[in-house]
Order: C-alpha cells, then structure tokens, then sequence
C-alpha cells in the first residue's frame, strides 16, 4: 500500500502538469473568441482540482520508486490522463457519448489519429488545438517530459524512462542522467517541431493550420484540422514537407540527440535502422506506384509515385494522413501500406508497432535457423551495427513478436465475434495496435471510427494503449504475478 501511494503521489504530479496544458487552449479559447471557452475552464478547474486532492492525500510518502512501480505509474498516466482530456469534448460537444470521447483522447495522446469525429473544418480553433496538441504530448511521451522535470521535484526518472522507452535496447545511456537524456530529446522534438510548422507556414497553409499539423506530423498522430485531411490543401509542398519531416519523426530520436550534440552527421551513417527504414520504403514507393499503373487509376507514373509515396510513408511512420481515398487501389496495395505501419518505424522514434529494430532481429534470427538446420554445429551470434546482441534480447524480441502476433489475431477475434466485417475488425485492430490511425474498408480513410459499435470502439480503445505501452508494460501490470508480493 505505501509503494501504492508513492505511485499515486507522483500521479498527482503529472495530473497537475497535464493540467498547466489546458492553459494554452484557455488561452486561444479566450483571446478568439471561439465559442469554447466554457469547455475549457471546467476542465481546468476539475484537473487541478482532482491533482491538488491526490497529492495531498499522497504527499507524505516520498519513497524512491522502483522498476516494478514504474510499470504501474505509465499505465496509470496513459488510462487516466485521456479522463481529463476528454472533459473540453464533453463539455463543447455535448452530443458525443463518453466512450466516444474517451476514445479521441486516447488516440490523441497515444498519437493514434484514429478519429470518430466529423466536421472538423467548422470545429473551434482552440479545440482542433486541443486534438492535435494531443498527439504533440504524446509523441514524445509524457512519461519523458517527466523524466526531465520530475527529478526537481525530488523524483528519480530512471525507472520511468525504462517502462516508457520505446525498443528493445532500454538500458543504453545517452547522458549520464536520464533527466538530461530526457531534455535532450525534447529540444530536438521542439526545435524540429518549429522547423515543420514554419515550412508549412511557408509553404501556403495559414499559421494556425501549420502549426496545428506540424503538432501531427512530429507527433505521428494524424489528427488534421479538415475532414479531408491533408487532401484539403491539395499541394505537392505541403505533402513533400509531411513527407520529410514524417521520415525524421520516424527516425531514432537517439540518433537526432547523439548528431545534434556531436554537431556531426556520423550517427546517422552508423544506425543500423536507417538502411532498412529507408530501403523498404523507397522498394515500397516504386513496387506500388508500377503495381497500380495497369490499374489506370493515375493518368501517369509521377501522378501514381505522388500518392504513393505520400500514403506509403504516412501510414508506414503511423503518421496517418491521407490526401486521396486509398481504398480505391486494389486490396494487395491497400494490405502492404497498413502492414509497412508494423515494423518500419524506428525505435526510439515517435512512431508505432513493433519497431524496424525488432523486424532486422527477427529476420536474422529466422536466417540463423535456417542456416543451423543446413548446418546443426554452426556457431553464429546475431549481430546488429557490427556489436553482437545478447541473447536476453533475442529472446525478450522473440518473445514480443509472438504476442504482438496473438494480440492482433485474439482483438481481431473479438471485432468479428462483435459483427464486424473481417476487413474492417482486422485493419481497425492492426491500424490501432500500430497507432496508425486509418485502416480499411468502413475505418477506411474516407470514413472514420463512429460506425463501430460502443464494444467495438472499446477494443480498439484497448489496442492502442497496447500497441502505445509495447504491450508487455499493459501486460505486466495486468499479471496476477505483478500484484503478489
């Protein structure tokens, strides 16, 4: 119970610090003059109040937390901070059901995209901010923006950096202190966050538009201020800049740290991610674009590679935009877009599924057994940038990748057992886990999430905590093992 409190105590925090974010959309609520400003105030009000009421309840038990308290709090932030989140929506559209809301909020922080909302284009600046800044916390982590600030407050950040990191190489030190690591990462988040709104700007989007996508785009959500997505502003510039900013957003932001701080552009030539990440997208780009030109729904080759490299490197960072129907290409280019979104992320990056890192072991895990069952006394240690990877690691990916794979099948399972069409259930699941945000057929990107049904809208809700926690942090503090003594 003390261990408990110690967690919650720290809970509050965070609730306080998520509620100093709700400024900013009061802010532009009250300075616009854009009919949300009750929506607003409320939720502040209720999110100070609920972490000044934690925290005095738990101020006492300041006790240093451990690995296994670590896992619970970044469950507990990522199930109860959407709760707040969801206030402004209830509050302003009063129409929409909890479940609904509760869903945007999850998707907003957990960078999802997926949306059930419709008229976008008529919505209040203050609460399109409030979607997409979402996604700009969640990008990152939350969890993270703690790490740098919650050591002031005499709470180490180690143990969460562990449980929230994404990859399977978490114990590797950037700086000698998690909190610089942490404040590293997020100068490089914002400053590159600035360069994307500007280019936008730039590029004929007006300023709040920019900024707003810009919080999308490094965020890798998807959120987008218009119904018709990024197809709203049909501009070749904006989608080029979407397209290049998603590739560095879905690089390692640990390779962007150690070429920042070294001033030097040697990190990127020796992450062993980048030549699969960059190479399976371009093989991607040019195999779609020639499979859909007998098809003729693009008048020309340039036409075909504009749309495809643009939706094939959207939903393969989990950025999600859209800026034409894809489900009008035959169903093979429709499934190798949303399964690019399992794997071609980098770790480290603010992207979804089971990172680029993990799909390179498991190949060479499955080479290695092949050449051993040619040749049994073979000895050979899968190596990953020149440096063997221990064994630990192999196995612990093994591992991730087999329950990555029953998640999708038992969720999908669900969907169908719920009545929805196998199409639908199993790209809604995959889309979700992978946080990509569109899938196919009725949560296609012509359409959105509001046709599923309440249980439905629950799985998916599910999903994506699972795939935004790499599943095994949901997991472990869903053991019964996790809550003995």
């Amino acid at each position: 119970m003390t261990q408990l409190l110690s967690v919650l105590r720290v809970l509050s925090m965070l609730v306080l610090l998520f509620a100093a974010t709700l400024l900013l959309p009061v802010f532009i609520s009250h300075a616009m003059a854009d009919g949300a400003e009750g929506a607003y105030d409320g939720a502040l009000l209720i999110t100070l109040g609920a972490g000044f009421v934690m925290w005095a309840l738990t101020r006492r038990n300041n006790r240093e937390l451990k690995i296994k308290d670590g896992f619970l709090l970044v469950v507990l932030v990522w199930v109860t901070l959407p709760l707040f989140a969801t206030i402004p929506l209830l509050s302003y559209l009063p129409g929409l059901s909890f479940t609904d809301a509760y869903f945007e909020a999850v998707s907003g922080l957990t960078a999802t995209g997926a949306t059930v909302l419709s008229g976008l284009d008529s919505l209040p600046i203050s609460i399109n901010f409030w979607r997409t800044f979402l996604h700009w916390l969640g990008g990152m982590g939350v969890i993270v923006l703690a790490v740098a600030i919650l050591p002031l407050l005499g709470v180490g950040g180690r143990q969460l950096f562990k449980a929230e990191a994404p990859g399977p190489m978490k114990e590797s030190k950037l700086s000698p202190r998690m909190a610089e690591t942490a404040k590293g990462f997020w100068v490089i988040y914002l400053l590159l966050t600035i360069a994307c709104a500007l280019s936008l700007f730039a590029a004929g989007m007006g300023g709040w538009d920019a900024l707003m996508h810009a919080f999308s785009i490094m965020g890798l959500g998807g959120f987008s201020t218009k119904d018709a997505s990024l197809g709203y502003f049909n501009s070749l510039p904006i989608e080029s800049i979407a397209m290049g900013f998603a590739l560095l957003s879905g690089m390692s932001y640990a390779t962007h740290y150690l070429a920042f701080h070294g001033r030097s552009l040697r990190p990127y030539l020796h992450d062993p991610e980048l030549p699969f990440y960059l190479g399976v997208l371009a093989l991607s780009i040019v195999g779609l674009s020639l499979y859909l030109m007998p098809y003729g729904i693009y008048q020309d080759f340039g036409e075909a590679l504009r749309y495809v490299a643009f939706h094939s490197i959207s939903l393969a960072t989990s950025l999600g935009f859209a800026t034409t129907d894809y489900a009008q290409w035959p169903m093979f280019a429709q499934l190798w877009i949303l399964f690019l979104g399992s794997f071609i992320a980098c770790s480290g990056s603010t992207g979804g599924g089971i990172k680029m890192v993990r799909a390179i072991i498991l190949y060479k895990q499955v080479f290695f057994e092949v050449l051993r069952s040619i040749h049994p006394q073979v000895v050979r240690q899968i190596k990953l940038g020149g440096a063997p990877v221990p064994s630990s690691i192999v196995y612990a990916v093994l591992a991730f990748g087999f329950i990555y794979m029953v998640s999708i099948v038992s969720l999908t399972l669900l969907m169908a057992a719920s009545g929805a069409d196998i199409v639908t259930g199993f790209s809604a699941v995959v889309a979700c886990i992978n946080n990509t945000g569109p899938g196919l057929n009725q949560v296609g990107p012509a359409s959105n999430y509001a046709v599923l049904s309440d249980f439905q809208t629950w799985v998916c809700i599910f999903a994506m905590l699972l795939g935004r926690l790499e599943i095994f942090t949901l997991l472990v503090v869903l053991s019964p093992a996790f809550w003995r003594k």
